[in-house]
């Protein structure tokens, strides 16, 4: 059973930048594609971004494309979603999620597509 972690969440001002952390469990965590998700209250689990096992490919929803960036680091088994000029609309909980894959440039933006999860880290944007 993989254990995740989430990390880095806070209360920032329109236009800061906060680092999101996703800490595994996994003897080797990059075996495993990894993927952001976030829930505003009241709406449904939506996709942020997504990062291969090989780190060289990553996917991002249209709404964050350019603002969030999302890397992973192997030695410490930790992925990071870096947010920049977040806005008030960013407000959410964000889970990564994660899903033990055979090939190096797998990623899915589907959540149904992944089989671990994290307990979610607030982020609240004030305008």
């Amino acid at each position: 059973q993989v254990q995740l972690a989430e990390s880095g969440g806070g209360l920032v001002q329109a236009g800061g930048s906060l680092r999101l952390s996703c800490v595994s469990s996994a003897r080797t965590f990059t075996a495993y594609a990894t993927g952001w998700f976030r829930q505003a209250p009241g709406e449904e689990r939506d996709f942020v971004g997504a990062i291969s096992w090989s780190g060289r490919n990553t996917h991002y929803t249209d709404s964050v494309r350019g603002r969030f960036t999302i890397s992973r680091d192997s030695a410490k088994n930790t992925v990071y979603l870096q947010m920049n000029s977040l806005k008030p609309e960013d407000k959410a909980v964000y889970y990564c999620a994660a899903v033990r894959v055979a090939t190096y440039s797998y990623i899915s933006d589907n959540s149904a597509g992944y089989d671990y999860w994290g307990q979610g880290t607030q982020v609240t944007v004030s305008s």
